[in-house]
């Protein structure tokens, strides 16, 4: 499991606080059924760095640090 350093994990946890609106750019897993521009809201930050989002289509995956991209929106 690839670690990720304190300040990196403090920067996404202010940087994404629950109840954050993200939209996806990237995701490496296509099992996920989410596609680029899907929408949803940060529920919170974990100890390795992986943002917990609930996608507005019914899905629950998490965006990993270092390997998916989202990226804050000030809309919904």
């Amino acid at each position: 499991m690839k670690t990720i350093s304190k300040e990196t994990l403090a920067m996404l946890r202010e940087k994404y606080p629950s109840g954050t609106r993200v939209e996806l750019v990237h995701m490496d897993d296509p099992y996920t059924g989410l596609t680029t521009g899907d929408k949803g809201t940060v529920r919170f930050v974990d100890d390795v760095g992986t943002i917990h989002i609930s996608w507005d289509c019914g899905s629950s995956f998490g965006a990993v640090y270092g390997v998916d991209i989202v990226m804050a929106t000030k809309y919904n």
